[in-house]
């Protein structure tokens, strides 16, 4: 979020500050030098004024060298008197013995004749050196300049005394305080007129730039109309010139993006495959709507979570082993309510410079195509054993006729009995096996017609009938030709007319009674069923037999599938009749199921469409 800068923080500010400063500096130390320079040249000229002439020098240097002392003080009293005094506050002459000669001074005449006490002049005497200083008095602040000068004979070089000036410099001073306040003023003057200036020029840089601020903002925001006007063709104009073209760049880059983004994400969306994305930690960054429902979980709750919990392979692999060595593997989420087995491929994100960046995992579900593998591995298994046993028992019957018992009048019959027995059963099993890959394919032929299921029932359970009142024999149980029986019919008094394939529907209720006079107890009873419903027609088989296990019903349709396989095989079952009345059943757009209490026997129904039919229809004639 941006934040709004305080006018001391900005750049404005800061650049108006920055040239006031400088001209500041530039001005202090301008008049740093200048002032410097206009005392040292005052204070020099002053001193050149307060020098005493050349015949002046002379002249004391001549009276103090006189015997007569008493008129050479007159002739000097004289001599100073006439100097100019508004350059000097005092001058004394001081002869050689330390003794006051003369002095300007109108009220310290008195002093002439007396000795001196001042430290520099006896210093000057002795030293035979002139001396100078500038120095201030404490009483007024007052500046004074004291300069001390020997008197020298020319023609023996003799010290005859030293001539004392002591100068006021305040008028110096004060001209050239006079001149710093002007100058002052004038720098503030300067000063003002730069801060004015400084803040026009510091605008007319920041304005630029403010506005390519908003500018940048405005883009960060996601608008990108509008264009930072160009002032000049400086660097800011530049500068200008390319936020506008990088305007332009990014909204063209953001609509590219855009465009790929929703393009990816309607290829996720729509596709059959789980997508997972994590970043280089192994976290999930994106994952589309097909993952999250194979995994049973919402995408938000998945954002951020390792994808090695979202899998839960965390037991057999590292996120290293799958960033060093992405494979494929299975990844089972079945559990008591559904089957689910995922395909699970991984593949690196890496950016051309090989950095790795995350991983993507597609998850395909080969639930079906595990079934179907696990299916066809069962399929061979069964049909390789079902077939080996009868194969097995006639091998064996023909190698013992091969041996001689085709000699064996007695033996020889039932051999070949049981060859031919087995051989029938071989042959039932393979026609059937192939309806079944006829009903897979799509190619078994379906003729449906209008007939009265009642009647169809009712023919083929006569069929049974018939069978038991003649010798007690049926097909389906060679082995017990003894074996009593009886059908009982709960049909509907009304006629019910439904499309079905006459051959296809005798052959599923064929294998129902089968199963039925299989597995019912001597003597038991078979309840044949026919009533109607709204919308459908009802029929069923009940037995008195042993019945099914609960845990057997779900599979009980399935192929080769048996409750005790040694009894059904005995029995001459193939184990494809009820998977084929299934299919048969659901071509005709039916139903068909069992219930089934264990050693009270079981219940088979099929449903079937039904539409009434109008009575007018059939008397047409």
């Amino acid at each position: 979020m941006n934040s709004k800068i305080k006018y001391f923080q900005s750049i404005h500010f800061k650049i108006a500050l920055v040239l006031v400063l400088i001209l500041l500096v530039t001005l202090e130390i301008v008049g740093a030098v200048f002032v410097n320079q206009l005392e040292n040249k005052n204070v020099a000229s002053f001193k050149k004024q307060v020098q005493v002439p050349t015949y002046v020098n002379t002249t004391l240097t001549n009276e103090l060298s006189a015997s007569n002392s008493s008129k050479a003080n007159i002739r000097i009293k004289s001599l100073l008197s006439n100097i100019d005094s508004n350059n000097y506050t005092e001058i004394q002459v001081v002869d050689a013995k330390n003794t006051i000669r003369g002095t300007n001074e109108v009220g310290d005449q008195n002093s002439v004749g007396q000795k001196n006490f001042r430290a520099d002049i006896k210093n000057a005497i002795l030293n035979r050196r002139s001396s100078s200083s500038i120095t201030t008095d404490s009483k007024d602040n007052s500046r004074y300049y004291t300069v001390i000068t020997p008197l020298v004979r020319s023609d023996n070089n003799e010290l005859v005394g030293v001539i004392y000036i002591h100068a006021n410099l305040n008028p110096v001073y004060s001209e050239i305080n006079q001149i710093t306040i002007i100058y002052v003023i004038a720098a503030v003057i300067a000063i003002l007129a730069g801060v004015l200036i400084s803040i026009v020029i510091s605008k007319a840089i920041t304005k630029p730039i403010d506005e390519m601020k908003k500018q940048t903002l405005q883009i960060a925001r996601g608008d990108y109309s509008g264009q930072v006007h160009v002032y000049g063709r400086d660097e800011l104009g530049q500068l200008a010139n390319a936020v506008n073209n990088l305007s332009v760049k990014v909204e063209e880059s953001q609509e590219s993006t855009e465009s790929e983004r929703q393009r990816l994400d309607s290829v996720l969306t729509n596709m059959t495959d789980g997508v997972i994305a994590t970043d280089r930690r192994g976290y999930v960054i994106i994952m589309n709507d097909e993952a999250g429902s194979f995994l049973d979980i919402d995408e938000k709750e998945a954002i951020g979570t390792s994808i090695l919990d979202i899998l839960d392979i965390r037991k057999e692999y590292s996120l290293r082993d799958l960033m060093e060595n992405p494979d494929e593997t299975i990844v089972d989420r079945s559990d008591e309510d559904h089957d689910l087995i995922l395909h699970a491929h991984f593949s690196l994100i890496q950016r051309d410079s090989g950095f790795v960046s995350g991983l993507v995992c597609v998850l395909h579900d080969v639930t079906e195509q595990q079934k179907i593998d696990n299916d066809r591995k069962q399929f061979v298994s069964n049909v390789s054993h079902e077939l080996r046993t009868p194969l097995t028992s006639v091998h064996s019957y023909i190698e013992a006729l091969q041996d001689g018992a085709w000699k064996d009048e007695t033996i020889a019959p039932k051999f070949l009995k049981v060859t031919q027995d087995e051989t029938d059963r071989m042959i039932r099993m393979i026609n059937d096996l192939l309806t079944l890959s006829r009903m897979d394919s799509g190619t078994q032929k379906i003729d449906k017609e209008l007939v009265n299921i009642k009647e169809l029932f009712n023919y083929i359970l006569d069929r049974f009938d018939m069978i038991i009142n003649s010798d007690g024999t049926t097909e389906a149980n060679p082995n017990k030709p003894d074996k009593d029986y009886r059908i009982e019919r709960h049909f509907t008094k009304s006629d019910l007319w439904v499309e079905v394939d006459t051959d296809r529907f005798t052959q599923v209720i064929d294998n129902l009674m089968n199963n039925a006079i299989k597995y019912s107890p001597d003597g038991g009873v078979i309840v044949c069923s026919l009533y109607k419903t709204k919308n459908n027609v009802i029929l069923s088989v009940r037995d008195q037999g042993l019945g099914i296990p609960r845990s057997s019903i779900p599979h009980i349709f399935d192929r080769f599938y048996r409750v005790d396989k040694a009894r059904s095989r005995a029995q001459g079952g193939t184990g494809l009749g009820l998977a084929i009345s299934k299919e048969v059943i659901q071509a005709l757009g039916g139903r068909i199921w069992v219930e089934s209490t264990e050693n009270r026997g079981s219940t088979f129904y099929i449903s079937l469409p039904y539409e009434p039919i109008e009575e007018d229809l059939w008397d047409e004639d």
